[in-house]
């Protein structure tokens, strides 16, 4: 399914940061190529089958391997680069990390559908509604958790597959306006500035990329607009904390 849908802009996000949180951490003679097709093109379902045969993106091919969901592609990677860190060395920690990557990957249906994945606009004060707000609030106690039994500055201390894939849902606050509190405002700050999220759409119209990484392809479609409009803006709004009594 090549559309330009937010949710698949926020898949495509999730794993090129997730490829290039592994692919940093191992041999720089590893290369990944990045093939971005148009959606609203007549040819690109036909290229897209050739690529993808569940017609799903973001879709990586590795050594004979097709993979094509955004957890499992996460689950791949680190079975290939298992030194890369994109799971928690504790056991405990691990089961925590995949429970909340699952927990974004299936659910905040109302968060996704309130505040698309726009990584072009910004929309001070922009309304958001009870069930959403819901959502939001859900996120914020994952993080706020998660930063207090890690310390950060990650959720799980170093970078995992977890910042990879919560990485979409701080463009969207960003986006939105959403206020944090100051410590979530340090941490999305921190996402914004890593490496692997500078630069993500820079240049994709439909032009094949490499980067450092597996050696494979990930497949995905075009997004509308670039994001170094995003990364231009001032920054995260900050919900004041109460004082306590």
């Amino acid at each position: 399914m090549a559309t330009s849908d937010t949710d698949h802009q926020q898949q495509e996000l999730f794993v090129l940061v997730a490829a290039r949180l592994a692919a940093r951490r191992n041999s720089p003679a590893c290369q990944f190529e990045e093939v971005v097709t148009a959606p609203d093109d007549a040819s690109a379902r036909a290229e897209i089958l050739l690529l993808s045969s569940s017609i799903l993106v973001p879709c990586l091919r590795h050594e004979g391997a097709t993979v094509w969901d955004t957890l499992a592609i996460a689950e791949y990677l680190n079975e290939v680069r298992p030194d890369a860190g994109l799971l928690p060395a504790d056991r405990v920690q691990r089961a925590h990390c995949r429970s909340i990557c699952g927990e974004i990957h299936s659910g905040f249906t109302t968060l996704r559908a309130s505040l698309p994945v726009n990584l072009k606009g910004h929309f001070p004060g922009f309304k958001i509604w009870s069930r959403a707000q819901a959502d939001i609030d859900r996120v914020c106690t994952i993080w706020r958790d998660c930063l207090a039994q890690s310390g950060g500055p990650f959720l799980f201390g170093e970078r995992t597959m977890a910042d990879a894939m919560y990485a979409p849902v701080v463009t969207r606050f960003m986006t939105y306006d959403v206020k944090l509190e100051p410590r979530l405002v340090t941490y999305a700050n921190m996402i914004m500035a890593m490496p692997e999220m500078r630069g993500v759409d820079r240049g994709r119209q439909g032009r094949a990329r490499r980067h450092r990484g597996t050696r494979g392809r990930i497949l995905g479609s075009v997004a509308p607009c670039p994001f170094e409009g995003l990364k231009a803006r001032a920054g995260f709004a900050v919900k004041p904390v109460p004082p306590r009594m």
